[in-house]
């Protein structure tokens, strides 16, 4: 990793303190705390929010230290709440390229992180549209499994559900094909919505029809339907069967979505997603962390 000490780092550094020292510590969901001494932030809660060291991110406000990765910078800016010109803003400073939308360094429109940061008694996310997460809530996690790990098409579960048979565990088999038909049409819709010029969604539709026989013969079928509110079974691997209403708050430009769970009137699964917090968060390595107050922010 580069070492840092050009003007621009200086100004990376004063320009993380300038964006700490706006916010308070309940916008981000942290409590206020007696014998606070700083308007906003402290350094240490920027880099809990951030999965950042206290002492890397000392360095990178003292405009030293080694250069933040695309992933940090991403996390950093989620985590400090900046606009789209402020995360790319910070991407320049740091000699890093800009990431295209749609992946997982995306930019969280900060009203939607906000809201995300709020929804502390149900499961919820942050996803685009084609299906890539971008920052899940503790009980998100739980309920569906950590998301911050997949990279390029893979980070689409979209791509995972039609070219990895472990990903369709989520759902139960009699389910399976009614998943697929509304993952396509939502797709398609997606895609068409997208500017002329935009390929990220060619390439995963691409990659798709090449991959997955069952996926092109839905894509034959020309089904178009966004996803908005969906009636969802869900088997989790410790409370088993849960059913969910699963509802959207598209953004503006229908490029991101927040997805908010609540349990199916009628069933017992109020009484399951209150279990979650308590079993803990789902690993895809099978083993089960407490669940905490913030949002797990994808790097």
């Amino acid at each position: 990793m580069a070492g840092m000490g050009s003007v621009k780092y200086t100004e990376l550094g004063a320009f993380l303190r300038s964006r700490r020292a706006r916010i308070r510590p309940a916008d981000v969901g942290l409590p206020h705390g007696p014998r606070r001494r700083v308007p906003g932030l402290r350094r240490d809660e920027v880099a809990q929010l951030a999965g950042a060291s206290v002492d890397y991110y000392n360095e990178l406000e003292r405009g030293a230290g080694s250069q933040p990765s695309e992933q940090m910078i991403a996390a950093l800016a989620r985590a400090l709440r900046l606009t789209a010109d402020e995360r790319d803003y910070l991407y320049r400073l740091a000699d890093r390229p800009v990431p295209a939308h749609g992946g997982p360094a995306s930019h969280v429109h900060p009203g939607m992180l906000d809201l995300l940061t709020r929804l502390t008694s149900t499961p919820a996310q942050v996803i685009t549209d084609l299906h890539v997460t971008l920052v899940q809530n503790p009980l998100a996690v739980a309920l569906l499994g950590d998301q911050s790990g997949f990279r390029g098409a893979r980070a689409s579960f979209v791509h995972r559900w039609f070219t990895e048979p472990d990903a369709r565990q989520l759902y139960p088999e009699a389910d399976h094909a009614a998943q697929s038909r509304a993952f396509v049409a939502d797709l398609r819709a997606a895609a068409a919505r997208r500017d002329a010029k935009d390929t990220e969604a060619g390439s995963l539709i691409g990659a798709l029809l090449d991959a997955s026989p069952e996926f092109a013969a839905l894509w034959a079928d020309h089904d178009v339907a966004f996803r908005r509110d969906d009636r969802k079974r869900l088997i989790h691997p410790a409370l088993g069967l849960i059913e969910v209403n699963c509802l959207n708050l598209f953004s503006e430009d229908g490029r991101q979505r927040l997805l908010w769970f609540t349990p199916a009137v009628g069933t017992d699964s109020a009484g399951l997603l209150d279990l979650l917090a308590v079993l803990g968060t789902q690993e895809v390595t099978g083993k089960q962390q407490p669940t905490t107050a913030r949002p797990k922010i994808i790097q």
